[in-house]
């Protein structure tokens, strides 16, 4: 190739090429596209919590493996001392144990939180020009897609060893969703921790704390009436024991209005307070 018609390609080009003045000029003049709404913002955050499942899909084991085991394990165990047989305690305890699996998967999202602050993901998250909360909105609501995928799977193994929801699907649907806008609402205190702690294992520690034994002292198990006056007065008014009871007698084809408006008010307390801790960390962090 000559060196001539390689100059004159060159001026060519220059001639077609826009010059970077231009391309600003150009970019001013045009209008910004609008300002994704709340909901936009969040949904795709939703789908970014999603995704991760699909690239690791391990995750998926906590609802799928682990509801499965927690079913048979505890139906088998408790069933013939507690209720005389396998069929008679699996329609008390399947509710009760789906609502325990479920709040004790909640943990997983501020576990979720603290490694992308680790990785400074949520340093590009502020800079956004989005709603403030939607970040952890989006994990949330990515969250419930597998507390719903956990709960198929525990129905699924219920039916098949003998429960029987006398509520049919209706009674059955508004359980889960009575379960799903709680375990919503309870994961903002993992969120608050997600942010507060400095890394996942003691995300992890601070969850196994709390949540054992405000899951394990309330009636998934056994009728409170007989535990001792003293526990009686806890476990009666535990959050949990509302929610497993209203989830429970949803799906035998009752209509629990006292325990649904704890459960209700429970979980509107819980973003309240722990919603407005989470941003203020958020926006301090």
């Amino acid at each position: 190739m000559s060196t001539a018609t390689t100059t004159k390609d060159i001026d060519q080009l220059e001639l077609v090429a826009p010059k970077a003045e231009d391309l600003a000029a150009l970019l001013v003049s045009k209008e910004r596209p609008p300002r994704p709404s709340a909901l936009s913002a969040s949904v795709t955050f939703g789908w970014r919590a999603m995704l991760k499942i699909k690239h690791v899909p391990e995750q998926l084991f906590d609802v799928t493996a682990f509801p499965i085991m927690m079913v048979l394990m505890y139906t088998y165990l408790f069933g013939g001392a507690l209720a005389g047989s396998v069929d008679a305690y699996i329609q008390f305890l399947l509710p009760g144990i789906l609502t325990m699996s479920v709040v004790m998967i909640t943990m997983y999202t501020g576990v979720a939180v603290n490694t992308d602050i680790a990785k400074g993901v949520f340093d590009r998250f502020r800079t956004l020009p989005i709603w403030r909360p939607a970040p952890m909105v989006g994990y949330l609501l990515g969250d419930v897609i597998r507390y719903v995928i956990a709960s198929i799977v525990m129905l699924a193994v219920g039916m098949i060893i003998g429960y029987r929801p006398d509520g049919g699907a209706v009674g059955v649907v508004l359980g889960v969703l009575l379960l799903m806008v709680f375990s919503f609402s309870f994961s903002w205190i993992w969120t608050m921790f997600g942010l507060l702690l400095r890394t996942e294992k003691s995300v992890m520690g601070v969850s196994m704390m709390v949540i054992f034994p405000l899951t394990f002292l309330s009636n998934v198990f056994v009728d409170p009436k007989t535990m001792p006056g003293w526990l009686q007065a806890f476990v009666n008014n535990s959050p949990v024991t509302h929610v497993a009871t209203a989830v429970r007698e949803l799906m035998a084809g009752e209509w629990p209005a006292a325990d649904i408006a704890w459960s209700l008010g429970w979980s509107a307390l819980l973003v309240v307070v722990f919603g407005s801790v989470t941003m203020r960390l958020y926006n301090r962090k």
